[in-house]
């Protein structure tokens, strides 16, 4: 396993984003992935705009807990003329304990854009 030591974002997930079943919601961690890929692009590249095309193969290992602190680890796995995928891991530190987790993981697929929106090639 990987170690991962710098994470694009760390949280501690409140009650409000909880589900009917009291753990955190999917869709909350979504976001979160989205974001941290983002951050990933644009440390990966120096470029201003990015659009979100895809989520590949989000998986749900664990489920994450009010008071758990998240992790959200990205790294680039591959650029393309237009598009950047990074990998997002995402590991807990369960409230009380010293343990890290891994939840969940995905790949996100990023494509560079100008302000109008239109693709544009990724300068390295």
């Amino acid at each position: 396993m990987h170690e991962y030591t710098d994470p694009a974002i760390r949280i501690t997930l409140l009650p409000r984003d909880t589900n009917s079943q009291g753990t955190i919601f999917g869709g909350v961690i979504l976001s979160y992935i989205d974001t941290a890929g983002a951050i990933e692009a644009h440390r990966h590249t120096r470029m201003e705009r990015f659009v979100t095309v895809a989520m590949k193969e989000v998986i749900f290992h664990k489920p994450v807990f009010v008071g758990d602190l998240v992790s959200f680890y990205a790294e680039t796995v591959r650029v393309g003329t237009t598009s950047i995928t990074v990998r997002v891991i995402v590991e807990v530190e369960r409230l009380g304990k010293s343990e890290r987790v891994r939840v969940t993981e995905a790949e996100v697929i990023y494509v560079a854009v100008n302000e109008k929106g239109e693709k544009i090639p990724i300068s390295n």
